[in-house]
């Protein structure tokens, strides 16, 4: 996650509070969901960006999730995301993304 989506979330949080802010990443692997789900909630491991030891305790999800997918229109969601469900491993993203909740939240 760059430096100025880091900061556009700190000030997102700072603005409208963090139980107003969710995050839903689309990254292709399970390891870099991982890590910006870490990110968002516990702070960036890199310590580097803005979010180096700043725990925003963000709201976090793939938009290949269930709970995502049920959201969205499915005539939309087929053309803007249908190729990406197929082409990666959903499986191993959704996965990543319900442990990162359960053991950065």
């Amino acid at each position: 996650m760059d430096l100025e989506v880091q900061g556009s979330l700190l000030k997102a949080v700072e603005e409208h509070g963090r139980e107003n802010v969710m995050v839903i990443l689309g990254s292709p692997d399970a390891d870099s969901a991982d890590i910006y789900a870490e990110t968002v909630t516990v702070g960036d491991p890199t310590y580097a960006g803005p979010l180096a030891g700043v725990a925003l305790g963000l709201q976090v999800y793939h938009i290949l999730e269930d709970e995502m997918k049920e959201q969205i229109d499915p005539s939309i969601y087929e053309t803007e995301i249908g190729l990406m469900e197929l082409s990666l491993d959903k499986d191993a993203i959704c996965e990543a993304m319900k442990s990162a909740r359960t053991k950065f939240l």
